[in-house]
């Protein structure tokens, strides 16, 4: 990869542009704090070639949610299956809403 590539790449909300130490400082929180974030399996950080983890602006947004209930008082396992939780649901309502729009009757005045 060039650095052209990595340039163009910084847009992508899925890019792990960012190291721990930026990562943490960009979320006010601790670098033991994404370390328990990645135990509890709400995100899994990409290694380095050096084998340093690199966060992607999708993984720190969700990361920020559970910082969130974690500064409301939640454990951070609790915070991190309440934000997966949370995202589950919101999928099942979007497939929910999609197998809704496909099954209405292409004329409603025939169904009637």
């Amino acid at each position: 990869m060039t650095a052209g590539d990595t340039f163009d790449r910084l847009d992508d909300d899925d890019f792990p542009a960012y190291t721990m130490g930026r990562a943490a400082d960009m979320l006010g929180t601790t670098q033991n704090f994404l370390r328990a974030v990645g135990d509890a399996r709400l995100i899994t950080p990409l290694r380095s070639p050096g084998g340093h983890r690199r966060y992607s602006r999708y993984q720190l947004r969700i990361a920020a949610r559970a910082r969130e209930l974690v500064d409301q008082g939640a454990p951070v396992e609790a915070a991190s299956r309440v934000v997966i939780l949370q995202d589950q649901l919101e999928e099942a309502r979007r497939v929910n809403a999609e197998y809704r729009g496909s099954c209405r009757p292409a004329n409603p005045t025939a169904a009637a």
